[in-house]
């Protein structure tokens, strides 16, 4: 199982991190040590004083694929979750001026809270709205209209280069108002009014 995140997805998050919008799909992974799931609390890290919160609408594969076409990319998934991608934005800006890869500012153990799966049936995949709710307050709102690159091109762009299997999660972008979080902050992830992820930074 892979955990293939997408970056600078939506406008207005690469904008508030002072980021050029892509051209084509920003892809990095996580290893499956970063899942973290059924509500189970997150841990802050000794080696970071900058975490950052990113929700994010998540893919579930169903079927294995490679260079499919857009046009029936979304035969190859039927759920969909959310999940958030904790990034340590200081060990990610110091990669980031050396030029280096980022995998461990994403990919530490415990930085991919996900959500239970749901048909993704129930939803309008092209307008759907998704929240992050941190100790009662709205901290990120945002819906898949927004996106700069949608779900199926995102599925076709990937397998073009990464097998996709059943199983493998893509995280496809988070929304502006990512900021740092705090241990003792609850987090609650919606989807549209529904209650999908709600833990504790201990």
């Amino acid at each position: 199982m892979k955990i293939i995140g997408i970056g600078r997805n939506y406008s207005e998050h690469a904008r508030e991190l002072n980021n050029p919008l892509p051209t084509e799909p920003v892809v990095f992974m996580k290893p499956d040590t970063a899942l973290l799931k059924g509500n189970a609390p997150f841990y802050y890290p000794d080696f970071s004083n900058d975490i950052h919160h990113e929700v994010e609408l998540v893919i579930k594969i169903c079927k294995e694929g490679k260079y499919i076409q857009e046009k029936f990319a979304s035969r190859y998934y039927e759920e969909i979750g959310l999940g958030i991608d904790f990034t340590a934005r200081d060990i990610q800006k110091k990669a980031q001026e050396k030029g280096l890869p980022w995998t461990l500012a994403k990919g530490f153990n415990g930085s991919a809270p996900i959500s239970e799966f749901v048909s993704k049936g129930n939803y309008d995949l092209k307008n759907l709205k998704f929240s992050l709710d941190i100790n009662g307050t709205i901290r990120q709102s945002g819906t898949t209209a927004d996106m700069v690159f949608s779900i199926e091109h995102l599925i076709s762009y990937v397998s073009t280069y990464i097998t996709l299997k059943s199983g493998d999660l893509i995280f496809t972008g988070t929304p502006s108002g990512v900021a740092a979080v705090q241990k003792g902050d609850r987090l609650k992830a919606f989807m549209e009014d529904q209650l999908m992820l709600d833990f504790e930074v201990k």
